[in-house]
């Protein structure tokens, strides 16, 4: 498994034959300083843990260019069916999982809220999710999306066992560092932990200095990732 941080909580994770996108907020990403070409080069699917901006980001786009198949809770498939004609789309909600061809997605609870506002109106987006990727041979990759701590992560790791978290930790909108730490080491085993959701913008947290000191003696699991900088899951 191949790993690229595209910045915020975007990732490009590259598992068999499978290139997938994590909500790929690209334009407007301030830690984002490659070009979409690249970032959507071989992508077969997208997916989504909730429908804020700032994770929706380039989906449209990248679908329509790629006709990489959409993997989202009903609400935002549906939406972007209607508003955007995007027709390869694989819905799911919270406890189901879906059979996306080389992997298969789970769609777990988070801790947070889904929407964006259009036109003055605000559109709904359903519950936000975390995700659970699993395929044979890969490690069990859990992708938070925006959430807090809550203690069912207890039952998370004991359902499904994920290898590597992919943990919102940049505060205000999500968890802050003392509180992803906590998360981390009280309720997964995780060999390999990535922070996410900080630096973006100047309102969260900036570095993962903080959630490194928190993690204590499990700090060496974490893997502090260089935004365009593949690494080995």
């Amino acid at each position: 498994m191949q790993i690229t941080w595209l910045g915020h909580s975007a990732f490009r994770v590259e598992m068999g034959e499978a290139v997938v996108l994590i909500d790929p907020f690209l334009n407007g990403n301030s830690l984002f300083t490659g070009s979409v070409e690249a970032a959507q080069e071989g992508c077969t699917h997208v997916v989504l843990t909730h429908g804020h901006d700032d994770h929706l980001g380039d989906t449209p786009e990248i679908a329509k260019a790629t006709g990489a198949q959409v993997v989202a809770n009903f609400e935002l498939c549906m939406w972007l069916s209607e508003v955007y004609g995007i027709e390869n789309i694989n819905p799911g909600n919270t406890g189901g999982t879906v059979d996306c061809g080389p992997f298969k997605l789970t769609f777990v609870r988070a801790d947070h809220s889904s929407g964006i506002r259009r036109d003055g109106q605000s559109v709904y987006f359903g519950n936000p999710l975390g995700v659970i990727l699993t395929a044979d041979g890969q490690p069990t990759l859990y992708h938070m999306g925006d959430t807090d701590i809550f203690s069912d992560m207890a039952l998370i790791n004991e359902l499904y066992q994920p290898e590597i978290g992919i943990v919102p930790i940049g505060d205000r909108f999500t968890m802050g560092a003392r509180t992803a730490a906590l998360a981390c080491t009280r309720f997964f085993s995780f060999k390999k932990v990535i922070p996410c959701h900080y630096k973006t913008f100047p309102i969260i947290d900036q570095s993962a200095d903080a959630f490194l000191d928190a993690m204590g003696s499990a700090r060496d699991t974490v893997v502090v990732p260089e935004p365009m900088i593949p690494f080995e899951g």
